[in-house]
């Protein structure tokens, strides 16, 4: 072997040594979470009104990722601390809340800033967009978790039946991707849902190195870039000019998620979530509110079983009465606003608003946080 080949298989085995050393460093100290806290929003950019989600970063300016550090890190919460004359206000939920196919000055958070209401104190009503898309209780749950850190007084929780099915709990991918956190409300509040259960995804020592992260740390390096574009523009949604508008004639099948009538049992929906939830807020020194979100009650073909695509009648008639019974019997401030919109004002879904629809909603949500603000 030539000098020159020893020398640069002697350059080549460092190399390699130095990538092997720097991967298992990664691997070891995990310094993904404190990456994610680290922003330029809120900083250099100013935060987003609600959560990143997105798959159209190229019109969007934003984008899905699992780093609750770096989201919450990015949201305009994150840099506003909170006043003596303000009355917080979170906003948790699944698309509708969040604002699907609304620009933000059009969501439910939007419009309620817009009403510039006071309480009866003389405090000054601030709501948060912490809606996220995708209906799941334990998804909520993992997003108040941390979002009672910012000193909220009154906690807004847009649920619909959707959200309940128990054994469905962990589908969502944020929870999936989440399993530590989630392990850890499972242990500490005794919720039923199963911390080994395999839709937690438990990473490999290899999916800890630098290579194994390499999407996470592309996905964080892109939401600060996309930033520069959300300050210049406030576009963090592609909202198209037409779209498939939600089905109105329907079919006339009764089942919900394989169960069929006359019995919706209780059991089979995740009330436990919903009180650890309440008690995280009240822990936190917040109000809770939970609101049953608008539904789009079709009038077209077999609207005699179903009220629309997602829910039959008889299974949905039943989820009210389960949810304002056992909202009552706990003391919660409770909102059922489940016809308070027409289905002329829902967009490409059963729960998604148009702006007029939103704006019944939260002129409605005003009331109630105006009169026991």
């Amino acid at each position: 072997m030539t000098l020159d080949a020893r020398t640069a298989l002697r350059i080549a085995v460092k190399a390699l040594s130095l990538f092997v050393a720097l991967n298992l460093v990664f691997a070891l100290t995990d310094p993904v979470p404190a990456l994610g806290r680290l922003s330029l929003y809120n900083v250099l950019w100013p935060g987003r009104a609600r959560l990143p989600y997105g798959d159209d970063p190229a019109r969007a300016y934003n984008l899905s990722l699992f780093d609750l550090n770096a989201m919450f890190a990015s949201h305009e919460l994150a840099g506003a601390p909170k006043r003596a004359d303000e009355f917080r206000v979170l906003l948790m939920g699944d698309s509708a809340t969040w604002g699907w196919l609304l620009r933000n000055e059009n969501t439910l958070a939007g419009q309620l800033n817009a009403m510039r209401l006071k309480t009866a104190d003389g405090r000054i009503v601030r709501a948060y967009n912490l809606g996220y898309p995708i209906m799941s209780l334990t998804k909520d749950l993992l997003m108040l978790s941390r979002a009672v850190a910012y000193q909220p007084d009154l906690v807004v929780w847009l649920v619909t039946l959707e959200s309940f099915p128990a054994d469905q709990q962990l589908a969502h991918p944020i929870v999936q991707h989440n399993a530590e956190a989630v392990r850890a409300l499972i242990a500490e509040h005794r919720l039923r849902s199963r911390p080994d259960d395999p839709a937690l995804l438990a990473p490999t020592f290899l999916q800890r190195t630098l290579v194994g992260q390499r999407r996470a740390l592309a996905d964080w390096l892109r939401l600060q870039t996309y930033g520069a574009l959300w300050a210049a523009t406030r576009i963090d949604q592609h909202i198209p000019e037409t779209y498939e508008p939600a089905q109105r004639d329907l079919d006339a099948d009764r089942s919900f998620k394989g169960l069929l009538p006359p019995t919706l049992p209780k059991d089979a929906l995740a009330f436990d979530v919903l009180d650890v939830g309440m008690r995280i807020a009240a822990g936190a020194g917040a109000r809770v509110l939970v609101v049953n979100e608008p539904i789009l009650v079709s009038t077209g073909r077999n609207s005699d079983a179903r009220y629309n695509f997602l829910y039959p009648r008889w299974a949905y008639d039943q989820y009210r009465a389960l949810l304002r019974d056992h909202l009552q019997l706990r003391g919660v401030d409770y909102l059922d606003a489940w016809n308070l919109v027409p289905q002329t004002e829902f967009t490409n879904s059963a729960v998604h608003l148009t702006p007029a629809g939103a704006r019944m909603l939260a002129e409605a949500l005003a009331k109630v946080i105006v009169g026991r603000g």
